[in-house]
């Protein structure tokens, strides 16, 4: 399996981050949490791009791409913190036509919605399914989040809905590789900004980069990143490999859905499906981690101030903070690797 990007692939990755230069550079993110974390117009760009049709197949007006191709799309998007519900209306483009989607698992009680004041519709995964929630049925409750460009919103209890789908797994699963990819270009973006304070700050005559204690997190933020990405990758391809572009049309042996982790009966599916699970939850456990540290890293480089709105290396780490819970915990990644062990 060749994990060497393709000159497609690297077009479509400078392309994106072009893009997010231009469209969303730093003063222009930290603007959107004046207006629920997203601009229509901006919004609306980042559709014409195709962003959130790349899986979409081009006969029914999509990119035709693969998930390869969208993990390293929303890499990017990370790198340059965009905020929003990117993994809800990508994984709702061609099932529901709203432009601004969110997605959460229903749980037993209140539930917690991201970016409720420009939602569009929710689309909630259970063991019967996906279903469409209109954004106007939410009844919402101020909440306060960890991160200030993902506002969040207290839900008594989610509305049932219109069901779209029959099964979750296809959704949750890829779900979690995209939350993977925003998170590896998270711990990017950090290690960016880490270094290049280092190489500006002086200290005693010398830039603080030239000290080894700074070089020594410098090239833990390197590794980390890296490690990260490989596994991200290799998820991507596997997912293409398994069950190609798109949302799969039958659950297989997964017919339950809770946490992000799927059963039937006692088993995990044939062994072309585990080592689709394994690799998902693989890069979803390291691209978190990643993040985390890279995020904490970013802001020690930086020093007391690290910590402060004015410096931007807190907005990574919250960013990180905020993405890490969503479709199962870190320790219910882990299990799902242990159950196949």
């Amino acid at each position: 399996m060749d994990f060497e990007l393709s000159d497609d692939q690297v077009a479509l990755c400078d392309g994106i981050w072009d893009l997010c230069q231009g469209r969303f550079d730093i003063d222009t993110v930290r603007g959107l949490a004046d207006c629920g974390g997203v601009d229509r117009q901006l919004w609306g760009e980042l559709a014409d791009t195709g962003v959130f049709s790349l899986v979409v197949p081009e006969e029914d007006g999509g990119v035709g791409l693969g998930w390869a191709e969208a993990g390293l799309v929303f890499e990017q998007l990370g790198r340059a913190l965009v905020p929003g519900p990117l993994v809800g209306t990508l994984l709702a483009a061609g099932v529901v036509d709203d432009a601004v989607v969110g997605l959460i698992e229903r749980t037993d009680g209140p539930a917690l919605v991201e970016y409720p004041d420009v939602l569009d519709a929710l689309l909630v995964l259970d063991g019967d399914g996906v279903w469409r929630v209109d954004a106007a049925e939410l009844s919402v409750e101020p909440a306060q989040s960890v991160d200030p460009l993902t506002p969040v919103g207290r839900v008594a209890e989610l509305p049932q809905g219109e069901q779209v789908a029959e099964m979750t797994y296809g959704w949750a699963n890829r779900a979690v590789f995209l939350c993977s990819a925003l998170q590896v270009g998270l711990a990017t973006g950090a290690r960016e900004l880490a270094v290049a304070y280092a190489q500006e700050r002086q200290q005693f005559g010398k830039p603080i980069g030239q000290f080894q204690a700074i070089k020594h997190k410098c090239a833990d933020m390197y590794s980390r990143e890296e490690v990260a990405r490989a596994a991200l990758y290799y998820a991507g391809c596997v997912m293409d490999a398994t069950m190609g572009p798109g949302l799969p049309s039958s659950p297989g042996d997964y017919l339950f859905f809770h946490g992000c982790t799927n059963f039937k009966g006692d088993t995990l599916g044939d062994e072309e499906q585990q080592d689709m699970v394994r690799a998902i939850s693989g890069a979803r456990i390291l691209a978190a981690e990643a993040a985390d540290h890279n995020g904490k890293d970013c802001v020690q480089i930086h020093g007391g101030m690290g910590f402060t709105w004015e410096i931007d290396a807190h907005l990574y780490l919250k960013r990180a903070w905020a993405l890490t819970p969503c479709f199962g915990s870190l320790d219910r990644h882990a299990e799902r690797i242990a159950a196949m062990v």
